[in-house]
């Protein structure tokens, strides 16, 4: 399944505003606009699945830091997604709506989970028990596994969203990071002993796979593996060609910050199967390898898709919502109208924009690509309006 359509309301700079999802999905707009807060908005929900709405809620500061300032005539925030199999088969829609109670504690205004094959509505809270014991309002449906029973898919779809962006440093020196142990950490500091932990046949599968398609980013590169040393701590180990009779190897310390940000990515592409999150994922590659960053990964799920022996209209590939501020990926020709949203900042908060007819039209009969038609419109427009004439006093 993927999220094929989003609405948010007085979701942090956002009031009101929704819109479609593809597959893969590229999100663009002037810094400060909001894409890191779109993007929390799938988080959100993950965390509402695995942690509950409390635990989701107080993770980032409250309802009031999370409430849009802009919001007026209901303070109440919310979350609806349609999940679909294909475009043209919406399966179920999800909303949450929230606000706090006079001690601040999260509060459930309304939560509705409707089967959209048979157009019943599962939960519609607040219910009749609700009325009777407000009490049952400080939890969602959706985090009870006695009450998501009839829609469990929702709860495990929203449990497989996953935020990716590794750093480096991160992955070089995770004790710097965190002395104490993580767990499926965004920022790769438990990568290695995630690739670990992976049956070694699977492992070497997943390694091979990459290695072959990171080959187009690192020409170099003859393949990878993970080794545990004697202090059991796990190594990505690097084969390079060079002018010896032997490969050169070499460990995640000597990897560059870019070939460490790519590798991440691709076996983050491996490892699930809900939406990946991928922030600025252009950041430390050369511009030549941010070019080739769509088809590579249109080419790992490929992969994916050889290994599980599935046909093309069987295989289901995981959902890519992607924010970039980079001209070289967008010029990639793949790309189409219908995979590009932008976000258009203003006073009474954010909104989300698909392309227009006349943009949808340039791209597909004209050599012309996303970066050209639609990037343009993402610009600052008076983010970066600096008088360096104006005399000071």
């Amino acid at each position: 399944m993927h999220v094929s359509h989003i609405e948010l309301q007085n979701w942090k700079n956002f009031k009101s505003t929704g819109a479609s999802l593809a597959r893969r999905t590229f999100l663009i707009g002037p810094n400060a606009s909001g894409k890191s807060n779109f993007l929390d908005a799938f988080r959100f929900l993950h965390d509402l699945a695995e942690d509950g709405l409390a635990q989701a809620v107080d993770d980032r500061g409250g309802v009031s830091t999370l409430r849009c300032l802009a919001a007026q005539k209901s303070p109440n925030i919310a979350i609806e997604v349609v999940l679909s199999r294909t475009p043209n088969e919406p399966r179920w829609r999800y909303r949450i709506e929230f606000n706090q109670d006079n001690q601040r504690i999260p509060k459930v205004r309304q939560e509705t989970v409707e089967d959209l094959q048979s157009g019943e509505k599962i939960v519609d809270r607040p219910d009749d028990e609700d009325e009777e014991d407000e009490m049952l309002l400080t939890q969602t449906a959706l985090e009870q596994i006695l009450a998501n029973r009839e829609f469990r898919d929702v709860a495990t779809f929203f449990g497989s969203v996953f935020y990716q962006h590794v750093i480096p440093q991160a992955v070089r020196d995770p004790q710097e990071f965190s002395p104490a142990p993580v767990k499926d950490d965004p920022y790769g500091r438990d990568i290695l002993q995630r690739i670990w932990n992976k049956r070694q046949r699977t492992r070497r599968a997943w390694l091979r796979r990459i290695s072959s398609v990171l080959q187009e980013a690192v020409p170099q590169l003859k393949g990878l593996e993970v080794e545990m040393d004697d202090q059991g701590t796990p190594h990505l180990i690097g084969r390079f060609e060079h002018w010896r009779p032997h490969d050169a190897r070499q460990n995640e310390s000597q990897f560059s910050d870019g070939t460490l940000r790519l590798f991440g990515l691709m076996w983050s592409v491996f490892e699930g199967k809900g939406p990946l999150l991928l922030e600025e994922p252009e950041l430390s590659l050369h511009p030549e390898v941010v070019r080739k960053l769509p088809q590579l990964l249109a080419e790992l799920q490929e992969e994916i898709r050889k290994m599980k022996r599935q046909s093309l209209d069987d295989f289901e590939p995981r959902q890519l919502l992607v924010s970039t501020h980079s001209d070289e990926l967008l010029r990639d020709r793949g790309i189409g109208a219908n995979e590009v949203l932008l976000i258009k900042p203003d006073k009474e908060g954010a909104v989300l924009e698909e392309p227009d007819p006349d943009d949808r039209i340039a791209l597909r009969n004209s050599e012309l690509t996303a970066a050209d038609v639609l990037l343009p419109k993402s610009g600052p427009s008076g983010q970066l309006a600096l008088d360096f004439n104006e005399s000071g006093a």
